[in-house]
């Protein structure tokens, strides 16, 4: 473990996907850590996890507290945990599907920071992962677009909170999840024309694996502390700016 990475972290989102990818470097850099999610993480070696349905809100601080029980530290907070979803117009988006989108992907990771802010948990970092989808609003998004969007202000908010903490909205780029079976296979690529850029990806270096995009995610929280606290950053316009500013403009 060299002097730059986390100790210990809490990741919630962890049973898959970026949150598992995110895990299990961590872990293999000997960090210590816990986790938060529905199925809970399926390896070995964490310093702890609960299963726990973030759209009950009830329930998160007392998992958290059994979490956490003895935790006085948290070097990084990364609220991974999100849905997806359908890609569908506006008018066709039930109340329900938007509701639970806004409850876990936005409204979960105040209950979470509210329950670190009232523990008095020590925390170096915290990371918010967002999507592009946030800022470019492309047709068919709906209530994940809205979501992210209404995490970006959160965090925006909570940085206010947590002062000498930097906090920060962050787009991972592409990374080939289960996520990613939906959008490019099932999702109507036709009418939602977005689509087609994450089919042509797909199966190229543009959209990684989990745990290659977590190392990526990692290489970066060093520049990402530099940013404004508060601010939504797109981890392709740290690596690649001219690369981000044509995606933007093609948009």
């Amino acid at each position: 473990m060299t002097s730059t990475t986390p100790q210990s972290a809490l990741i919630t989102g962890n049973s898959s996907g970026l949150g598992l990818g995110l895990t299990r470097v961590l872990a293999a850099d000997g960090a210590s850590v816990y986790g938060m999610s529905r199925r809970g993480c399926p390896d070995d070696g964490v310093a702890g996890d609960v299963q726990i349905d973030l759209a009950d809100f009830d329930a998160i601080p007392e998992a958290m507290d059994r979490l956490l029980q003895g935790v006085t530290r948290l070097d990084l907070v990364i609220l991974n945990a999100g849905l997806l979803g359908h890609i569908q117009r506006m008018p066709d988006a039930p109340m329900d599907e938007l509701r639970l989108l806004m409850d876990v992907n936005t409204f979960a990771n105040k209950v979470i920071l509210d329950r670190l802010l009232t523990r008095e948990i020590a925390v170096g970092q915290i990371v918010a992962i967002s999507s592009g989808a946030a800022v470019f609003g492309n047709a068919g998004w709906s209530g994940y677009s809205l979501s992210k969007a209404a995490l970006n202000m959160l965090m925006q908010l909570y940085s206010h909170e947590f002062p000498g903490v930097p906090v920060h909205s962050l787009a991972p780029g592409l990374i080939d999840t289960a996520m990613q079976d939906y959008l490019c296979d099932e999702a109507d690529s036709e009418t939602f024309t977005a689509l087609q850029r994450l089919k042509a990806a797909r199966g190229t270096r543009t959209m990684p694996e989990p745990e290659t995009a977590a190392r990526d995610i990692f290489d970066v929280l060093p520049r990402l502390r530099e940013q404004p606290s508060g601010s939504f950053v797109d981890i392709r316009a740290l690596n690649d700016p001219e690369e981000y500013a044509r995606l933007t403009g093609r948009r």
